[in-house]
């Protein structure tokens, strides 16, 4: 029978577009990078201390080779959610300028599935019962950041060498919500390191510097909840993280978490309804995943 996108009236060049496409509002990637998967459901690896062991290498003349024996071996079932949005073009709002429209389309689309995982993603590396007592705080009462006797700095800290303590490594990811940030950037302790710096001016990139953390993304996306309300998808937290940073990255690196993806996904395909409309459709496969929550750490309320 062929594969689905031989069934249908695939777009090459709209395809390549939502494929490259980005929206630096969303984010989930750098927390869950995505990696490519050939089948819609299986197991992948869930990640322990075995890789920080000291094993016993030298080898006598003429003994056998030194061997580990694997101990501890887990795995996560996934099964990819399928994603699927259209977007109506009329033929009477088809100008000279239709590849433009088309285009307009597929981010649309793009974007709104994109965003949908963004939520996916926020909701499950916020959820605190996914994370060990060791690797999460609650702030409360004058800890808060927006009190000015917290101390964030010292939490943040706190929050690195946990990380460090689980895995060997420190985090080298973190994500900020957007009214967290507010208050840690504007927080006098911060502020206060700026002096030892040649800026006088707080940036994302100066405060990777002074935390101690390569990578810092701010959660800025929203979402309109039914009663029509703005709300952040991103809450009063800040997350850190380890995550391979290299762009081939196979889930057999360990990892805070990925995000799955059937390959050669997303399709973007075209079809006629009734003569009048065209349907430029994107359809997508993923599902993001914790596979070892020991390399995250989570503050949680960090503003009253």
């Amino acid at each position: 029978m062929g594969t689905l996108a031989d069934r249908r009236m695939v777009d090459p060049v709209l395809t390549d577009l939502a494929r490259g496409y980005s929206n630096a509002s969303f984010i989930f990637p750098k927390l869950f990078p995505l990696v490519k998967v050939a089948k819609e459901g299986g197991k992948i690896p869930q990640f322990n201390k075995e890789a920080f062991k000291i094993y016993n290498t030298e080898r006598a003349i003429r003994a056998k080779s030194n061997r580990i024996s694997p101990e501890g071996h887990s795995s996560i079932d996934f099964v990819l959610t399928e994603h699927d949005l259209e977007y109506p073009v009329d033929y009477r709002e088809v100008s000279e300028d239709l590849l433009g429209l088309r285009q307009h389309a597929t981010n649309v689309v793009t974007d709104a599935i994109l965003l949908r995982n963004e939520k996916a993603a926020a909701d499950i590396a916020q959820t605190l019962g996914n994370y060990a007592a060791t690797n999460k705080v609650t702030l409360s009462g004058t800890d808060q950041w927006d009190n000015a006797a917290s101390d964030p700095i010292d939490v943040i800290e706190t929050a690195r060498h946990a990380v460090r303590g689980q895995i060997a490594k420190f985090p080298n990811v973190a994500i900020i919500g957007i009214q967290a940030y507010k208050e840690l950037s504007h927080h006098a302790d911060v502020l206060d390191l700026i002096k030892y710096t040649q800026h006088s001016v707080m940036t994302v990139a100066l405060l990777q510097t002074l935390l101690n953390i390569p990578k810092i993304y701010i959660g800025e996306a929203v979402y309109e909840t039914d009663a029509g309300v703005l709300t952040d998808v991103w809450s009063d937290n800040m997350i850190l993280a380890f995550v391979p940073q290299s762009e081939n990255t196979s889930f057999y690196e360990p990892s805070f978490g990925y995000t799955l993806r059937k390959k050669d996904m997303p399709i973007i395909d075209t079809y006629d309804e009734g003569g009048k409309l065209e349907l430029i459709r994107n359809t997508d496969m993923l599902i993001s995943k914790i596979v070892g929550a020991d390399a995250g750490y989570i503050i949680n309320d960090t503003n009253s």
